[in-house]
């Protein structure tokens, strides 16, 4: 069996499984063998079938990412920078500036950011880096968690019409990923500009 049938066959197979399907899913996702919008449709669509459990499905997402995502880091650890430019063709450049002045916020932002924005990237990076091991994880455990949450949520609350907003409306999640960002900065660099505005005033 080859890589596309044996993804076809996860497909069709990890959403009878339920709760237990879907941390494979993430698992399997967030480690060795991307799964374009599986996790986050399978979410949507057991929690629209079972809104009371939709707390255990999001959990179950959430864990399951993080336990393939722990994984890909340790791997990216011990290969170092060049694991990264064999895996992802380029030279790390300003993502690793970006991480080594942000730790928490480079682990957390990907993780919460919706498709289609790219997370095993950041999060191979990560690990290449050497983000401290307890700030990856809870950076990836507040992040996954707070967008499975919300995509349980909204499968609950609204059924297939979450799913297919999300299948057919990629732009507003980028969107939404790039205010995250502006927020980030903006708050950040707060202080900064209220030194400014005193400096001049005195």
């Amino acid at each position: 069996m080859g890589w596309t049938q044996f993804r076809s066959w996860l497909k069709l197979t990890l959403p009878a499984l339920g709760g237990f399907g879907l941390f494979l899913a993430a698992l399997v996702d967030s480690s060795f063998l991307p799964l374009p919008l599986v996790t986050d449709i399978l979410v949507i669509d057991l929690s629209s079938r079972h809104p009371l459990r939709m707390p255990y499905y999001a959990a179950m997402a959430t864990f399951g990412s993080l336990l393939g995502c722990i994984w890909v880091y340790w791997l990216s650890r011990k290969g170092g920078e060049a694991y990264y430019r064999r895996t992802q063709g380029h030279s790390p450049g300003t993502i690793r500036k970006f991480i080594q002045r942000n730790p928490m916020a480079a682990v957390f932002l990907p993780a919460v950011a919706p498709f289609p924005v790219p997370f095993k990237p950041f999060v191979i990076a990560q690990g290449v880096f050497r983000v401290p091991f307890t700030i990856f994880v809870i950076g990836t455990l507040l992040g996954r968690g707070a967008l499975f949450f919300v995509e349980a949520f909204l499968g609950a609350r609204y059924g297939m019409a979450a799913k297919q907003f999300l299948i057919n409306e990629k732009w507003p999640s980028f969107v939404l990923a790039l205010v995250l960002v502006l927020l980030f900065f903006g708050i950040r660099h707060l202080p900064a500009l209220r030194r400014i505005e005193y400096s001049q005033t005195d």
